[in-house]
């Protein structure tokens, strides 16, 4: 098993070798806009997953994903004799979901924006259901009553505190 960092290294050439194989060397008039997205090449470098993307029609998509495939063999020569290792790994080749999960994103952050909008139009002439002032405050109370209390509250522990040593 190779290391991680080799797998990387050879999935980027594989990536750059496969990307410039299609821009300059491979003619055909059903060849969409294609983009290669990224590449994985497994542990044991036997297998390389291409991940491309296709501007355009399904249609377009189509037609792209049937010369791949028809292609595959050629494709997997050019990257043989570009990397250079002993054995040259299967290609196999998917379409990346990128294009089509950033589109639902946008479409999300669309929705949520109008709701915000919203709701801030409707907190513009919000008023509070209660008081303005929800939070109860205590009672004024003058310091005299306040010094009194206070006093019972010391007799009252003292008296609790007598009676609990008294029993012991």
């Amino acid at each position: 098993m190779a290391d991680p960092a080799r797998a990387r290294k050879i999935a980027d050439r594989i990536k750059v070798i496969v990307a410039e194989y299609l821009e300059f060397r491979l003619k055909d008039e059903r060849l969409g806009f294609v983009t290669i997205t990224d590449a994985r090449v497994t542990g044991d470098l036997q297998q390389a997953s291409v991940f491309y993307t296709v501007f355009g029609s399904n249609e377009d998509r189509q037609a792209t994903a049937e010369v791949l495939e028809a292609n595959k063999g050629r494709i997997r020569s050019a990257v043989g004799k570009g990397i250079g290792i002993r054995l040259t790994p299967s290609i196999e080749f998917i379409a990346d979901a990128l294009p089509e999960g950033a589109a639902h994103l946008e479409d999300l952050v669309a929705q949520t924006r109008a709701r915000d909008a919203e709701l801030a139009r409707a907190a513009a002439n919000a008023k509070p259901a209660g008081d303005p002032d929800p939070y109860r405050k205590p009672a004024d109370r003058s310091e005299d009553d306040a010094d009194h209390a206070d006093d019972a509250d010391h007799d009252s522990l003292d008296a609790e505190v007598d009676a609990d040593v008294d029993a012991r």
